[in-house]
């Protein structure tokens, strides 16, 4: 038989103290204070030089949280995201890490996954943590959540969309001008009939933008020429019952249009082809236009499964965002500055931080047309 003993694991060491560094130093835990908080030039060349050897000699770390409270200082910021599995979101963040190191802040990251309640729970903890302020990358949060950090002396910079009644700081894409270059793209090579296919935008300012600088353009073009149309799908990837039938309407009007067959060709055009756009006997050429990558993603998936490998040439697309697929599939996009965009927003939030008093301010920047295959003529 065998038997166990009951070990005791080792204790772990014990940490040093801002103490232990004064005695080791031969100096005052005053001074060891004034060396950690950078106030060098208060101590002499000798001084500093024990210290730095105590410092090493006992490895010691300084708790920064407790330093930090001790000053009303903790150098955390808070960051919440609706959707990490959005890329634009990890784009954005990347900006944000980069502008955390350079400015010696540290970024709590809290991931809501399109969870208002969420979104609600994680500012509420935020303020419990103390943080300096906080960037807001949210589905559905209303200014009556955000009001224990916008206006209770948190300072708060939005990201990409607007929080409505509340007065804050917003960087992001300029949205109207995007939709319009990318509307404007796709009537110059010729596309008769175009979809913008966005998520559901009753609550998120930055889809409202999208849609209504498309049908603004399309309706500047259609009073123009005559010919052009444009048609506002709305696709919520939440939901696959409303996915399903946002795809079934969608399939009824490319074949109204382009003709029933799987084959037919959205820019050759072929005489008698059923359901001509044009009404010059070939089919119109079509182009869906998509708000952001996870509804471009959607598309092409059902796009290839309904009218397989060749589905491009039945019908273009078209994207704000630029995700890596994007460039192996053709697929002509817009792509953010998504990394200045996480960057200059951290960099509102640390003047917010160290005391700035401006006015709110909105900082556009502009999305870059990268032309492929899918919208050639």
């Amino acid at each position: 038989m065998s038997t166990t003993s009951a070990r005791t694991p080792p204790a772990a060491p014990r940490r040093a103290t801002i103490t232990d560094v004064a005695r080791e130093a031969g100096t005052g835990k005053t001074s060891i204070s004034r060396y950690l908080n950078g106030e060098i030039s208060a101590l002499s060349p000798d001084l500093r030089a024990r210290i730095e050897a105590a410092i090493a000699r006992l490895d010691y770390q300084p708790n920064q949280m407790a330093r930090g409270l001790k000053r009303g200082r903790n150098r955390l910021i808070g960051m919440l995201v609706a959707d990490l599995a959005n890329p634009y979101s990890v784009e954005v963040l990347q900006g944000v890490e980069a502008a955390c190191h350079a400015l010696g802040l540290m970024p709590l990251i809290c991931h809501a996954a399109n969870e208002v309640e969420m979104e609600r729970r994680f500012l509420q903890l935020l303020t419990t943590y103390r943080v300096e302020g906080v960037i807001v990358n949210a589905l559905g949060v209303r200014e009556e959540t955000l009001r224990p950090v916008g206006g209770g002396g948190i300072p708060a910079v939005l990201v990409d969309r607007r929080v409505e009644g509340l007065v804050a700081d917003m960087v992001g894409l300029d949205n109207g001008a995007a939709a319009e270059l990318g509307t404007r793209h796709l009537l110059e090579q010729g596309f008769e009939q175009i979809w913008f296919v966005v998520q559901p935008f009753e609550q998120v300012s930055s889809r409202q933008l999208r849609v209504q600088a498309f049908e603004r353009t399309m309706h500047a073009h259609g009073g123009a020429a005559g010919r052009s149309r444009g048609h506002t799908l709305v696709l919520n990837l939440a939901e696959a019952a409303d996915v399903e039938r946002s795809l079934a309407e969608l399939d009824r009007a490319l074949a109204a249009v382009c003709g029933g067959a799987r084959d037919t060709l959205a820019g050759s055009g072929r005489p008698g082809a059923e359901g001509t756009g044009t009404g010059t006997g070939t089919p119109a050429r079509v182009a869906l236009f998509a708000a952001n990558a996870p509804v471009a993603l959607c598309l092409a998936l059902h796009l290839k499964a309904r009218y397989g490998a060749h589905w491009q040439t039945r019908v273009a697309l078209l994207s704000i965002d630029d995700p890596d697929w994007a460039e192996l599939a053709g697929i002509t996009t817009i792509r953010q500055p998504t990394c200045e965009i996480g960057y200059r927003a951290v960099q509102f939030l640390h003047e917010r931080i160290e005391g700035a008093q401006t006015g709110a301010r909105d900082c556009l920047l502009a999305g870059e047309l990268i032309v492929r295959a899918s919208t050639s003529r």
